[in-house]
């Protein structure tokens, strides 16, 4: 009985910075353009489990804008298993009472699902985040 009182206490006092473990499906793909105002900044990645960045041929041609801290190397194509956290911060903390009432109850709990849902803009960064074809 007591292990129940606490168990019902802590879910009750938990964190809204508590995170969701967010899984993506291996076997999915998408496409993610990353602009800033009329400029192709980048494209990111998911295909085979892997997540990837690469600049755009546009944006490595100008010099106005810096490459983002995250991905210093213009020629690089980033690679990872998890999504870089530079995209991951787009995403709100789904134990937000308002996020949580956004989510479908039925939603999963995937990376793409919520970067299409709320990845568009960001107050960490001017950059505008768009599912690409």
């Amino acid at each position: 009985m007591l292990s129940k009182l606490i168990d019902r206490l802590q879910e009750f006092f938990k964190s809204e910075d508590q995170e969701v473990e967010l899984s993506t499906p291996k076997d999915s793909f998408a496409k993610f353009e990353l602009s800033f105002q009329d400029l192709l900044i980048g494209t990111l990645e998911h295909q085979n489990g892997r997540w990837s960045f690469a600049y755009s041929e546009a944006f490595k041609a100008q010099d106005r804008i810096r490459p983002i801290v995250d991905f210093p190397d213009k020629q690089k194509i980033y690679q990872s298993e998890g999504l870089f956290p530079f995209f991951s911060s787009r995403i709100p903390s789904l134990q937000r009472l308002k996020v949580q009432k956004i989510v479908a109850p039925d939603f999963t709990m995937d990376e793409v699902g919520l970067l299409k849902k709320f990845g568009k803009q960001s107050i960490a960064n001017p950059y505008h985040l768009v599912p690409g074809e």
